[in-house]
């Protein structure tokens, strides 16, 4: 005779000392380097394009900050609000096209342009990732 289940039993405990391994990528790590580039370009953008110190802080922690809050928000894989491939996508491009207008806003068009043509292709292989 088996004892009664209370209404939280679910089954079996996994292993807490069973590691997961994450498949990692170069497409994984171009994404990485992309993310960090974009927050690293608002940051910059910060600094550079307003008068230092009071309104250039306030922007080189404020745009970076406020782009990963969006990203968390509508972007990311664990993200608290379900959104859809579209509205994922809008966001995404949004945050892309913002990173690289900084760096032609200071006067690096080159930078932003390579940026941006990088950061579409690997948004173009993360979106057939997700989708298949």
């Amino acid at each position: 005779m088996s004892a009664p289940q209370s209404p939280v039993d679910w089954g079996d405990t996994p292993d807490p000392h069973a590691i997961r391994r994450r498949r990692v990528d170069a497409w994984g790590v171009l994404r990485i380097v992309v993310c960090a580039f974009g927050l690293l370009s608002l940051a910059t953008w910060g600094y550079f394009a307003w008068p230092f110190p009071m309104p250039a802080i306030l922007f080189m922690i404020g745009a970076p900050v406020f782009a990963a809050l969006v990203w968390y928000f509508f972007r990311s894989p664990a993200s608290p609000i379900e959104t859809d491939v579209v509205g994922k996508t809008i966001v995404e491009v949004a945050l892309v096209v913002a990173a690289g207008g900084c760096w032609i806003s200071i006067g690096h068009p080159v930078v932003g342009l390579v940026f941006i043509v990088v950061a579409a292709l690997s948004g173009v292989v993360q979106f057939r990732k997700e989708t298949r």
